[in-house]
C-alpha cells in the first residue's frame, strides 16, 4: 500500500507528477530509491534538471473574483513563446491568480522576504513564547517552528494549495515543470482591494 506521505517525499525529490510517483511507488513496491530510478529512466524527474534555464517568455494572468472587489495580476515566465500559449500553461497561470486572490501572499518566495521582516519576526514571536511562560531552553525550537508557519502564510510558494491543502504551491509548480518540460518561474504578482488604502 502506497500512502500519501511517500507519493510527497517522491514528488520533493524528483519534481514528477503526483500519478507518476503513484505509478512509480506502486511499480516498485514502495521502494523509495528504485522509485527514483524508475522515474529518472522515464525521464519524469526532469524539474531539477531544468531549474536553471532562463524564462524569458511567459503570460500576465488577470484574475478578477466574483463582484469585482478583488483583482490579481501574476506574471508568470517559461523558456518559449510556443509553451506560453499552451493551455495548460495558462491554466495554471490562472490557478496561481486565483490563489493569489484567496490566500493573500506578500511574497513569491521565502528569498524574497526581508532580511528585517524576518528579524522582527522572530523577535515578536520569541516574546509571544516567553510571555506563554514556555522554557527559556525550547523557545529558539518554537520560534523556528513559527517561522516555517509565517513563511507558510506569507510565500506563495510555501502556501497550500487551495484545491488541495496537502500539496504546497512549490509543488503544483514541480508537477507544471515536470509534465510541460520546461522550467517555469513565477516572477511577480499583485493583488487589489476595492476601497484598500482608503483613508
Amino acid at each position: 500500500m502506497v500512502t500519501a506521505a511517500q507519493v510527497k517525499e517522491l514528488r520533493v525529490k524528483t519534481g514528477a507528477g503526483m500519478m507518476d510517483c503513484k505509478k512509480a511507488l506502486v511499480e516498485c513496491k514502495g521502494d523509495l530509491e528504485k522509485a527514483v530510478e524508475y522515474l529518472r529512466e522515464k525521464g519524469l524527474s526532469a524539474a531539477a534538471k531544468r531549474a536553471g534555464r532562463a524564462t524569458g517568455e511567459g503570460v500576465i494572468e488577470a484574475y478578477i473574483h466574483t463582484g469585482g472587489k478583488i483583482g490579481v495580476l501574476v506574471e508568470v515566465n517559461c523558456e518559449t513563446d510556443f509553451v506560453a500559449r499552451n493551455q495548460q500553461f495558462q491554466d495554471f497561470a490562472h490557478e496561481l491568480a486565483m490563489q493569489v486572490a484567496a490566500a493573500n501572499p506578500s511574497y513569491v518566495s521565502v528569498e524574497e522576504v526581508p532580511d528585517e521582516v524576518i528579524q522582527r519576526e522572530r523577535e515578536i514571536l520569541r516574546q509571544q513564547a516567553l510571555n506563554e511562560g514556555k522554557p527559556e531552553k525550547i523557545v529558539d525550537r518554537i520560534v523556528e517552528g513559527r517561522i516555517a508557519k509565517f513563511y507558510q502564510e506569507e510565500c506563495l510558494l510555501e502556501q497550500p494549495y487551495i484545491k488541495d491543502q496537502d500539496m504546497a504551491v512549490k509543488d503544483l509548480l514541480a508537477e507544471q515543470i515536470a509534465t510541460i518540460g520546461e522550467n517555469i518561474s513565477i516572477r511577480r504578482f499583485v493583488r487589489f482591494v476595492l476601497g484598500e488604502g482608503e483613508v
